[in-house]
């Protein structure tokens, strides 16, 4: 009777996984399994993937396009470190409100952008930077600067762009892991002796830092898949990886070298989703 119960429970369980393991099937895995085969073919009409196989877009992947890579990887790094420093200030000091009111109104705040489309924000960046711009009329205005400031179409506003885009999800997994931490620690540790630079660097940092490691994560992925920041704040000087694939998978372009970048991007992300697993188990 029991197996019985058991069998029927077991079958249940399968019946209600199915939704879920056919979208992750149809749309997931066979995309995957496309993208890893195309980049194994030739170039066809159209930038089609013909046969014969080759591994001809992986060499071209690694000698031509390199520097994009590094340039890629240096952008999305930088911006998780920038987005770092500039959440965690602004989690720590939102969770230490005593008000649960003003905690819930910054919160909001922070969340407030998404409320906008992110093209919408990105092309509002584009205004604000642009040479007849209001940053640049503001600074004119007070003097500080004597003619219009090239920002647009710079390295610079690709990681404005960047971080703006991305902060909110450096700050709240780092939200959440300080919200939980015991604050009579910090009070244990400054009776002990330790000035604020100590306690942060030996009590605050350390049982904080699975947030900043998720939220770093949450950071990098979509920053070094990004495309569209790069495309309208950097143009040619803000060429990232995202806007490679982008460009050839669109039109008349060249799917197989596009689905070999996107396998290198992949095996990118994956690693850095290895060191998070690994740190995830040894925190455990």
């Amino acid at each position: 009777m029991a197996g019985r119960v058991q069998r029927t429970g077991t079958g249940a369980s399968v019946l209600l996984a199915l939704p879920g393991l056919f979208w992750l099937v149809t749309f997931f895995l066979l995309p995957l399994l496309f993208v890893l085969y195309a980049s194994f073919q030739t170039r066809g009409a159209g930038g089609l993937p013909v046969p014969p196989t080759t591994l001809e877009h992986y060499e071209r992947t690694f000698d031509v396009f390199w520097p994009v890579i590094w340039r890629t990887l240096y952008f999305s790094g930088l911006t998780t470190l920038v987005c770092l420093l500039l959440g965690f200030p602004v989690a720590f000091f939102i969770s230490t409100r005593k008000s649960a009111r003003a905690r819930q109104l910054l919160l909001f705040l922070i969340l407030l952008p998404f409320w906008t489309n992110f093209l919408v924000r990105t092309y509002a960046l584009q205004t604000i930077l642009g040479r007849e711009g209001p940053l640049n009329a503001l600074l004119l205005n007070l003097g500080v600067i004597q003619a219009p400031l090239t920002m647009l179409n710079t390295p610079f506003a690709v990681m404005l762009g960047l971080v703006y885009g991305f902060v909110p999800f450096m700050v709240l997994p780092v939200y959440a892991s300080v919200e939980r931490l015991d604050k009579r620690l910090l009070e244990a540790s400054s009776d002990l002796g330790a000035n604020d630079w100590h306690t942060f660097w030996r009590v605050v940092l350390p049982l904080t830092l699975p947030g900043i490691v998720a939220g770093s994560m949450l950071v990098f992925i979509p920053a070094i898949g990004a495309f569209v920041t790069p495309d309208l704040l950097g143009g040619t000087r803000g060429l990232m990886i995202g806007n490679l694939i982008q460009s050839q998978f669109r039109g008349r372009g060249n799917i197989p070298l596009g689905s070999a970048i996107s396998v290198v991007l992949m095996v990118v992300v994956l690693l850095g989703l290895l060191v998070y697993t690994r740190f995830g188990e040894r925190r455990d």
